[in-house]
């Protein structure tokens, strides 16, 4: 099981709309610990997940979405009326073109169910590197807020390390903390560099792990397939997620389709 924190970064929604979504009984937590009321989630709960989101977005109410789902719809029948309601609404679609790539992200996602890739998934240990970074705070772990806020950080970070002349010695590292709140971005660049005290920047070491990995293919914008695919794989080997999720530039942030993350979980086996 996982808990709601780490249920919302695989689902890439925030803990604020698992809450609301377990109160009007759209999504309700798989466990509630009876003493402290924390909520755990399954795996398996990313399906009806998945399923509300792109309703949402394609403006139906949520007690429509219930309804809907309480219905137990096959996936290809879910696909065609999510197409119809699609084409409804397409030239509003047209101004909102981010969301919409969301959609579609969810609708892959739907139609992959049951399915996974368990030789893409790798366990390795990640040395422990010295990074530079900049950080920011977001609301939740939605791509559309985080991944403009982190491509200007590193923009940020990279001139200010020119500014002090310092250089790279690594690919990219983005990592995330805080999950049962405001979600803390880290954009960090491995340097071989000490620590100054005229940086305008922290210089901070990431601890030695081990990670259960998977390479990413495409923009940033529709990672969560790749993480939610990860997240069953942990899921089903037994293993619990143990620090913050790290995304590692291995080529090409701003080529689109032709980027290249290989996503890290920290792991330990229960």
């Amino acid at each position: 099981m996982f808990s709601i924190g780490a249920f919302a970064k695989y689902g890439g929604v925030s803990v604020r709309m698992l809450r609301h979504y377990d109160a009007v009984k759209l999504l309700r937590p798989a466990h509630v610990d009876p003493h402290t009321g924390y909520r755990f989630y399954e795996a398996d709960q990313l399906a009806r997940l998945n399923r509300v989101m792109p309703l949402k977005e394609l403006g139906l109410t949520l007690d429509q979405v219930r309804a809907i789902l309480d219905g137990e719809l096959e996936a290809g029948e879910f696909r065609g009326m999510l197409r119809l309601r699609w084409a409804e609404r397409e030239s509003a679609m047209a101004a909102d073109g981010a969301r919409m790539a969301q959609v579609e992200a969810r609708l892959r996602m739907i139609e992959s169910e049951g399915r996974m890739w368990p030789d893409d998934v790798v366990t390795k240990r990640i040395p422990a590197m010295r990074v530079a970074e900049a950080t920011a705070v977001v609301e939740s772990f939605e791509p559309h807020l985080i991944t403009p806020l982190i491509t200007s950080l590193y923009e940020e970070l990279w001139s200010r390390m020119q500014a002090a002349g310092l250089r790279a010695s690594g690919a990219a590292v983005a990592y995330y903390e805080n999950p049962e709140g405001p979600v803390t971005l880290h954009a960090s660049i491995p340097v071989d560099g000490e620590p100054a005290p005229g940086h305008d920047f922290s210089v901070v070491d990431l601890p030695e792990v081990e990670a259960a990995t998977l390479v990413h293919k495409g923009p940033a914008e529709q990672v969560i397939p790749s993480v939610q695919a990860l997240a069953r794989w942990i899921d089903t080997n037994g293993c619990t997620s143990m620090g913050p999720a790290r995304e590692v530039t291995l080529s090409c942030p701003h080529c689109g389709d032709h980027a290249v993350t290989e996503l890290q979980e920290p792991v330990a086996r229960r």
